[in-house]
């Protein structure tokens, strides 16, 4: 993917004042049985990031979680989990035993929002769309083995894939494959700011101030016609800057729900410290938190200093001292809880150790201290976590590490141009399999535009994903994990918990967030 920078200056200018009122709450936080949801992931426009809620461009959490909302895939994740169920679509299936062709029937009587029917001529333009814009920081690369797209009439519509892929039906059911109408959307270029035209269970209105949103209210969308059972007619969302901002906002009855993403002291006060009216949630989750490298700047492009940095980094201590209860040290970019995890970091440099730091720098005739910059996103992530790496580093005299911030619409921008030698992010999978926490870091037009090229790890990705019966690719991901940690492309630090906060009466709290942070709105709904 030829990475590139769009700059839309206009945009901004045009946000600046409130976009849409949301109207205001009957009785309590939502009234009747409209619920207030509050979280600190942020949605905004600017020259980076243009149009944050397009299918084409958006490949974040926040964005997406907005657009599981408003729009329609043909197959979903259950709230549940387990196998894919129908929504835009009546029935998918591969035609044939090699996992290359995929063949789904459209449901009858889909209609967008705005009353226009839903054809799988737009299934076919909004896939065709997402390849042919092939944005920079979208997710085109999920659907880029398709190699050709048939309609019918009929409402039948085969993907036709250039090597099989027995995990493309799941992401089939990635807002990646979000439905949008012909008639709405331009074929070739993205639709910018925050407007929105799908077939999903809610409809959408966004207040906004200088290019960010504060606010999103979302209402039943009366057309939809898909698997999902709402337990609400309207969910506002409100956005916080902060998690101790959000916190305020529950314990005032402001807001009903607060989720993502709360403070670990904040969690901590919680299982501590209950508050009366609230009750804290544990939820599964699959999140990691990784560094990664640009393999070609001149500070880490000798892997000897990356393994030097594994060998150094002490991930139990970022855990306890950072994150508390709700992280624990990851050895690899698979999670324990996910099939095929290998501790392959573990295995290969054991406890932190100075000792092995300086071999593994001694033997490759690096000259110490390195210098680094270490750069996270400020309005993300805790900078504590970045501090206390920096000072294991430092603390060893092998590395000279100074940390650096910068909100995240630039943050992810300068990361895929390679401004930045090594820098922290977060990953939540697309779907719940082994492959998406390799290939998206590991194949050609990857998520980090990483450089790193690993002829083995070439051949075994598409190898694995022939195998329909995905306990039979332990074998494949095994290998890939040791050849992460032989050379350290990135640097798997911790897994997550996720936890939920919400006030007593609120129901559904325990499907809110899926594994993969998905979140599901329509779960939602009030005992009072």
């Amino acid at each position: 993917m030829n990475r590139k920078t769009l700059v839309l200056p206009a945009v901004v200018g045009l946000l600046a004042p409130a976009l849409l009122a949301c109207g205001t709450a009957e009785s309590g936080a939502g009234g009747d049985d409209s619920l207030v949801v509050g979280t600190t992931d942020g949605l905004v426009v600017d020259k980076d990031a243009p149009a944050p809620l397009d299918p084409a461009f958006a490949y974040d959490v926040s964005s997406w979680n907005v657009l599981r909302q408003t729009f329609q895939t043909l197959m979903r994740a259950p709230n549940g989990g387990g196998e894919l169920v129908p929504d835009a679509a009546q029935s998918c299936a591969f035609t044939d035993n090699a996992s290359q062709s995929y063949r789904c029937k459209l449901r009858s009587g889909l209609k967008f929002a705005n009353g226009g029917a839903v054809t799988v001529e737009d299934v076919k333009f909004s896939i065709q769309r997402l390849l042919k814009i092939n944005d920079d920081n979208g997710a085109s690369a999920l659907l880029s083995n398709i190699d050709t797209i048939d309609t019918k009439g009929d409402g039948e519509i085969v993907f036709h894939l250039a090597t099989p892929d027995a995990t493309f039906p799941y992401k089939l059911a990635t807002p990646a494959a979000a439905i949008v109408s012909k008639a709405k959307y331009d074929g070739k270029k993205l639709r910018p700011g925050f407007d929105v035209d799908g077939s999903g269970p809610y409809t959408l209105k966004i207040e906004a101030k200088g290019g960010k949103a504060t606010k999103i209210v979302f209402r039943k969308n009366e057309s939809y016609n898909g698997d999902l059972k709402l337990h609400n007619s309207k969910v506002e969302m409100r956005i916080f800057e902060d998690s101790a901002a959000m916190g305020k906002a529950l314990e005032k009855g402001d807001i009903d729900v607060a989720t993502r993403e709360m403070d670990p002291e904040q969690i901590k006060a919680m299982q501590e410290n209950p508050k009366e009216g609230i009750e804290l949630t544990e939820l599964p989750g699959l999140s990691i938190q990784y560094l990664a490298f640009n393999t070609d700047a001149p500070s880490v492009k000798d892997k000897a200093v990356r393994q030097a940095m594994a060998a150094l980094i002490d991930r139990g201590q970022i855990a306890n001292d950072v994150y508390g209860s709700t992280a624990e040290p990851l050895y690899s970019l698979i999670p324990t809880n996910v099939s095929g995890h290998k501790n392959a970091f573990y295995n290969k440099y054991g406890e932190p150790s100075r000792a092995r730091a300086k071999e593994i720098l001694r033997k490759a005739d690096i000259s110490t201290p390195v210098k680094l910059t270490l750069h996270y996103a400020k309005d993300r992530y805790p900078v504590k976590e970045y501090e206390v790496i920096r000072d294991q580093l430092n603390a060893s005299n092998l590395f000279s590490v100074t940390v650096k911030g910068a909100d995240w619409s630039q943050y992810r921008a300068a990361g895929i141009r390679g401004d930045y030698p090594v820098y922290g992010l977060g990953w939540v999978p697309d779907f719940p399999d082994p492959d998406n926490y390799i290939a998206p870091f590991l194949e050609k037009d990857n998520f980090l535009n990483s450089p790193y090229v690993n002829k083995e790890a070439d051949r075994l990705i598409p190898q694995s994903r022939r195998k329909a019966d995905r306990a039979a690719v332990a074998d494949d991901f095994a290998r890939l994990q040791e050849i992460i940690a032989e050379d350290v492309p990135v640097l798997p630090l911790w897994q997550g918990k996720q936890y939920v906060a919400a006030r007593k009466g609120i129901t559904g709290v325990e499907r809110l967030l899926s594994g993969s942070s998905d979140l599901q709105l329509g779960e939602l709904g009030s005992s009072n």
